[in-house]
């Protein structure tokens, strides 16, 4: 039994196919939206928007008790708002850093997508990148 029959069985079909229609479509937009903090006037507006799709699924995959995605979700919130408030940029680390980000959350979109057991999280993705711009 994989994370999606997993859901199924523990939460309304309803709720469970939102969930996954919208973190579908936030996964698909993350990589543009971190690319996008390289540009200075689209800085603000994705990392904004960032720190609104990371708090989000944070949320959702709380309440659904997916418990890996919302501790990486929380981590990456933190980053943000800490990015979001002290930096006024962002260097090439912590857009890598963050593009992996987007990687592990596109390979569990696959994970409940094929019903498999989620993907365990990269241990790379649990270490800072310096956040100070170069």
């Amino acid at each position: 039994m994989g994370v999606r029959s997993d859901l199924d069985s523990n939460f309304d079909y309803e709720i469970v196919d939102e969930f996954l229609d919208h973190y579908s479509m936030m996964v698909d937009y993350m990589e543009s939206m971190i690319i996008d903090l390289s540009k200075p006037n689209m800085y603000e507006r994705s990392v904004n928007e960032l720190f609104r799709v990371f708090h989000n699924i944070k949320s959702a995959s709380s309440f659904l008790k997916i418990t890996p995605m919302a501790k990486l979700a929380a981590f990456v919130e933190d980053t943000l708002e800490t990015i979001r408030t002290q930096h006024k940029s962002v260097n090439e680390e912590t857009i890598n850093w963050l593009l992996e980000v987007s990687d592990m959350f596109a390979m569990w979109k696959d994970d409940l997508k094929l019903d498999n057991e989620l993907s365990r999280i990269k241990y790379s993705l649990l270490k800072l990148p310096d956040l100070e711009s170069s």
